[in-house]
C-alpha cells in the first residue's frame, strides 16, 4: 500500500471512531504569533514561522506592551499594530463523510482568515463572532495544515475605549456529519410556563451536505442541573440533498425549575440525529426556563415578579489580562458584584464573549445585551460626540456598516439568543450624536438655552416635530436604520424586547428613532421621563445609562413605569482618558482594575441589598466651605452621589486635620465613636443619597460606626496603624485544575507590627512564582498605575496589589512568594491536580 492510499485509509479509520460527543475542539493552543509593520496581506501565504513566539489563546498582544504617553489615552495609552497568527495540524477527518468550520468567537480586529494559503473570509467588526467551512481546503495527503489569520489593528484609535488587539477569544474547530446540525443551529423557547409545566419549543435546523435526499430520526432529551431526563421526543424526519431544512419540536417538562436571579437553574436539550440506531451528530442547547414581560405602566416582570433591575454597565476588558479574559477573572468580578446587589449587565457597547454569557446564565444576571456604539456616521474616538478627528488611526466600525452590520447582528444574536440571563437586545448606544441636525431639534442646544444635561424641554413635542421634518435632506436618517435593525432582531427573536440608549431622547421621540424600539432607554436624562410620558403616553421609558444620583434611583422607587438604572460603570476600564496621562482609563463605580472592592461597592449594597448593612470610610476635606461655621456639620450635598466616592479604608492622617467620615447605611440611625467617645448620631432620614457624614477633626485611635437594635448592633471600625512591617499571602483558590485555563488571584496586604491592614502607606513588591504555571501578570487596581503588567514587580495601592497564576495541561505544587525592601516576606502554595 502506498503512502497515498495509507492516509486515506487512516482518514477513514478516523471517521469512523469520530462520535458525536467530540463535536467541538479546543482549538486554543499551539499558535504562533509575530507582529509586522506592514498593513499590507502578505502575498504569499502560508508564511514560514519557525522563528515566531509561541502562544496560546486567547491572546490579547496590546495588553503585553508597555504603557506609553505617546499613545492615546482613548484606548488606555496601549499600541495596536497588524499581527499575523498561524496554526499547524493534522486533518482530522475525511472530507467526504465528515465536514470541518472554525469558529472564532472574537478577533480584534479587521481580520482576513486562511487555510493553506486559500482565503476563507474576514471579519471587520472585532467584537461579533465567526465561522467559516474548512472542509473542501483540508489537505488529505497526511501532511501539516496551516491556518494563518491577519489581524489589522492599525488603526489604533477606531473604538472609543480599549479593544484590545489580536484573537482574545476562543477558538473551536467542530468536526460533524455531512448530515448535521449547522453552529448556531438550534434555538429553544419556553412560551407557555406555569408552576406546573412549561412548554418548551426547540427550532432546529438541519443541513444535508451529502449528494442524496437523507432519512433520519430526530431525538431530543431534555435533561436538568441534576442530570435528570425529564422530557424527550423522537421523530422521523427527511433533508434533501444539498439543503437546510427547520424543523420544530414541542416538549412538556413538568414542574419546571425556573431561572432567576437568585436560582439560576438551567436545562440542557441534547438533540441527536441518528440513522439505524446510531447517533450521527449530537447538540446541546443550554437554556433557562423563565418569563419576562415589559408593562409601561408597571415595569419589568421576571417570572411575574415585579423586577427593579440594579444594572451596571461594563466594557470586556479586565485589568492586567487586558480583553483575553479568563473565566475565572469574570467570575470574581460577577460574584463580588454579585455581593453588593447588582443584579444586571449592559454590555457596553457591543457583544461580549460566548463564556461572559454563560457566566452570567449560571451566576443569575441579567442581560441587556448591546451590539453597536455607532451605525450610519462616526463618533469621535477622543472625544465623543460627533465626529471630529479624521486621522487614519481612528477610523472605525462606521467604515464597514453599510456592508456588515446586519450581518454582525444576525451572527452576534444566533450565537447568543439561548442564554436565559439575555433579556433585552440593544442596538446602539448614543447614537444621536453623530447626526448633527438631532441637537436643533431637541431645543436644548437653542441660544440662550441653560444647558443641555438632563433639563426638561423648553419647546413643545409638536415643535420638535416640526423641526425635524423641516430638516434637509440627508443620506441616512437615524429613524430608518434603526426600524431595519430592529426588524432585523424580531426576525431571529421575539421573545425579548428590542431598546437602545438614548442620549437626546426627546429629539429621537420626535424623530421616530424611539418609536422603533420595545422600550426605550434614557441615557441620564432622567428629568426628561415625565416630559416623555405625557407626551408620548404609549411607549414605555426607563433608565439604561445612569451617573449615580439619588435622584435616578429613586426615580425607580416612585416611577413604577421606570425600572432599571444601568451604572456607568461597574468596574474601572482601560480607555476613554484622552489627554489624560497618567490617568489610562476611566473610574468606575463599584470594582477597580484589579476588581478590590471600591468605596461604591459599599453605597451600593446599602440601597441593592436587603440586609442591614454599614460600611465606614474616610477622606481629608479639601473644600472646607461644605462644613457649617456654626454647627461644624457637613452640610447636604446639593447633588447627592455614589459615583466616585474618595473614601478610603484608612484612619491615617496628619493631627487635627479635617477629615469627612461618610457611613454608607440603611440603618434608620447610625452613631459614630471616636476612641470611645462618641460624635454624635446621624439620622437617615437627613440623608436622602443614604451616605451619613461627618466633619472629624483627625485624633488617632479608633474609629467605629456603630448601628441597629441592642443586642442586633452592626459596626464598622478603622484603626490608625503604624508602619507596615511585613506582608502577607492570600488567594482565592488553592486548588486549580490542570486544564490550562483554570486561574488564581493572589493578593499581597502590607500589615503593620499588630497584623493590621495598612491601607495608607505603599511598598515596592516582588512576587516570585516556582513551579509549572503561567503568571498572567500584575496590577495594583489604581487608574494612574503605568507599571507594566506583564511583571513580577509591583508597587501597592491602597497596600495591595495582585498577582494572577493560571494553570497549564500538567500537575504541579506552585509556590508564590512576595518580598519588599523592609518586611517580612511571606509565601504560599497552589497545588495543580
Amino acid at each position: 500500500m502506498n503512502r497515498k492510499f495509507f492516509n486515506l485509509f487512516l482518514l477513514l479509520i478516523i471517521a469512523q471512531v469520530t462520535t458525536a460527543q467530540n463535536r467541538e475542539t479546543d482549538f486554543n493552543f499551539d499558535w504562533k504569533f509575530t507582529l509586522v509593520k506592514e498593513t499590507k496581506i502578505p502575498s504569499e501565504i502560508p508564511l514560514k514561522d519557525t522563528d515566531w513566539k509561541a502562544i496560546r489563546l486567547p491572546h490579547d498582544w496590546s495588553i503585553e506592551a508597555p504603557f506609553d504617553e505617546k499613545m492615546d489615552g482613548a484606548t488606555g495609552y496601549l499600541p495596536g499594530g497588524v499581527g499575523i497568527y498561524q496554526k499547524h495540524f493534522k486533518t482530522a477527518i475525511n472530507p467526504k463523510l465528515k465536514s470541518s468550520f472554525i469558529l472564532f468567537d472574537g478577533v480584534y480586529n479587521n481580520a482576513t482568515f486562511f487555510l493553506n494559503g486559500k482565503l476563507l473570509g474576514e471579519n471587520p467588526y472585532g467584537y461579533s463572532p465567526t465561522y467559516f467551512d474548512m472542509t473542501n481546503k483540508l489537505k488529505t495527503d497526511g501532511s501539516d495544515n496551516i491556518i494563518t489569520v491577519h489581524v489589522d489593528h492599525s488603526r489604533y484609535i477606531d473604538s472609543r475605549w480599549y479593544s484590545g488587539s489580536g484573537i482574545y477569544r476562543n477558538v473551536k474547530v467542530i468536526t460533524v456529519d455531512k448530515l448535521h446540525i449547522p453552529i448556531w443551529g438550534s434555538f429553544v423557547t419556553t412560551p407557555v410556563i406555569t408552576k406546573e409545566k412549561a412548554t418548551t419549543n426547540i427550532e432546529l435546523t438541519i443541513e444535508n451536505q451529502y449528494k442524496k435526499t437523507m432519512y433520519f430520526d430526530l431525538t431530543t432529551t431534555i435533561i436538568d442541573s441534576e442530570g435528570n431526563q425529564v422530557a424527550s421526543i423522537s421523530e422521523s424526519k427527511k433533508v434533501k440533498r444539498n439543503r437546510k431544512e427547520i424543523f420544530k419540536q414541542s416538549l412538556s417538562i413538568s414542574n419546571p425549575k425556573f431561572w432567576d436571579i437568585d436560582t439560576p437553574n438551567l436545562y440542557k436539550a441534547v438533540t441527536k440525529i441518528s440513522k439505524n440506531g446510531k447517533t450521527i451528530d449530537e447538540y446541546v442547547t443550554s437554556f433557562g426556563v423563565r418569563t419576562v414581560s415589559h408593562s409601561k405602566e408597571q415595569g419589568f416582570f421576571l417570572n411575574g415578579k415585579s423586577t427593579f433591575v440594579k444594572g451596571v454597565c461594563l466594557h470586556h476588558d479586565a485589568g492586567l489580562v487586558g480583553t483575553a479574559v479568563p473565566k475565572g477573572v469574570w467570575r470574581r468580578r460577577l460574584l463580588s458584584l454579585k455581593e453588593a446587589g447588582v443584579n444586571a449587565i449592559r454590555t457596553s457597547h457591543n457583544p461580549f464573549s460566548q463564556e461572559f454569557y454563560d457566566l452570567c446564565d449560571e451566576l443569575g444576571f441579567l442581560v441587556q445585551a448591546e451590539i453597536f456604539d455607532e451605525f450610519d456616521n462616526p463618533k469621535d474616538k477622543r472625544l465623543n460626540l460627533q465626529e471630529q478627528h479624521n486621522d487614519y488611526i481612528s477610523r472605525g466600525y462606521t467604515e464597514h456598516f453599510q456592508e456588515w452590520g446586519e450581518s454582525d447582528l444576525k451572527r452576534s444574536i444566533l450565537r447568543d439568543r439561548n442564554h436565559p440571563s439575555i433579556f433585552e437586545w440593544s442596538i446602539g448606544n448614543e447614537i444621536e450624536w453623530t447626526y448633527e441636525h438631532y441637537k436643533h431639534v431637541s431645543g436644548l442646544w437653542d441660544k440662550g438655552a441653560k444647558p443641555y444635561w438632563n433639563r426638561v424641554p423648553n419647546i413643545s413635542a409638536d415643535e420638535m416635530k416640526a423641526r425635524y421634518n423641516a430638516l434637509p435632506n440627508r443620506k441616512y436618517k437615524l429613524a430608518e436604520t434603526a426600524k431595519r435593525l430592529s426588524k432585523l432582531v424580531k426576525s431571529l427573536d421575539t421573545t425579548r424586547a428590542v431598546t437602545a440608549n438614548l442620549i437626546i431622547p426627546v429629539a429621537s421621540l420626535a424623530s421616530g428613532y424611539a418609536q422603533t424600539l420595545d422600550v426605550v432607554g434614557f441615557s441620564y436624562q432622567v428629568n426628561q421621563y415625565d416630559w416623555s410620558k405625557k407626551n408620548y403616553p404609549d411607549l414605555h421609558f426607563t433608565g439604561n445609562e445612569n451617573s449615580g444620583t439619588w435622584q435616578e434611583w429613586n426615580s425607580i422607587i416612585e416611577d413604577p413605569m421606570v425600572y432599571s438604572m444601568y451604572m456607568w460603570t461597574g468596574i474601572d476600564y482601560l480607555g476613554e482618558a484622552h489627554n489624560k496621562w497618567p490617568q489610562k482609563g476611566w473610574e468606575g463605580d463599584i470594582l477597580d482594575f484589579g476588581g478590590f472592592k471600591k468605596a461604591g461597592w459599599d453605597h451600593f449594597k446599602t440601597i441593592w441589598v436587603n440586609e442591614p448593612n454599614i460600611a465606614l470610610g474616610t477622606y481629608a476635606i479639601e473644600d472646607t466651605t461644605i462644613i457649617d461655621t456654626l454647627s461644624g456639620e457637613v452640610k447636604p450635598f446639593k447633588n447627592p452621589s455614589w459615583v466616585n466616592s474618595r473614601a478610603q479604608k484608612s484612619w491615617n492622617y496628619k493631627k487635627e486635620e479635617m477629615i469627612m467620615v461618610e457611613v454608607p447605611s440603611n440603618l434608620p440611625r447610625v452613631e459614630l465613636v471616636l476612641n470611645g467617645r462618641s460624635l454624635g448620631w446621624r439620622a437617615l432620614s437627613n440623608s436622602p443619597d443614604r451616605i451619613l457624614r461627618w466633619a472629624v477633626p483627625f485624633e488617632a485611635g479608633t474609629l467605629i460606626a456603630r448601628a441597629g437594635f441592642t443586642g442586633q448592633e452592626i459596626e464598622k471600625e478603622l484603626k490608625t496603624t503604624s508602619a507596615p512591617v511585613s506582608v502577607a499571602l492570600t488567594v482565592d483558590k488553592k486548588t486549580l485544575s490542570a486544564d490550562g485555563y483554570d486561574v488564581a488571584h493572589v493578593i499581597a496586604q502590607l500589615l503593620d507590627a499588630n497584623g493590621n491592614k495598612v491601607t495608607s502607606t505603599e511598598a515596592s513588591l516582588s512576587f516570585d512564582v516556582q513551579g509549572t504555571v503561567r503568571v498572567l501578570g500584575v496590577d495594583n487596581g489604581s487608574n494612574k498605575s503605568i507599571q507594566d503588567y506583564k511583571s513580577n514587580n509591583v508597587t501597592t495601592n491602597n497596600g495591595h496589589a495582585l498577582l494572577i497564576i493560571q494553570s497549564k495541561k500538567e500537575s504541579s505544587s506552585v509556590k508564590v512568594s512576595v518580598k519588599g525592601k523592609g518586611l517580612n516576606s511571606d509565601s504560599l502554595t497552589v497545588e495543580i491536580k
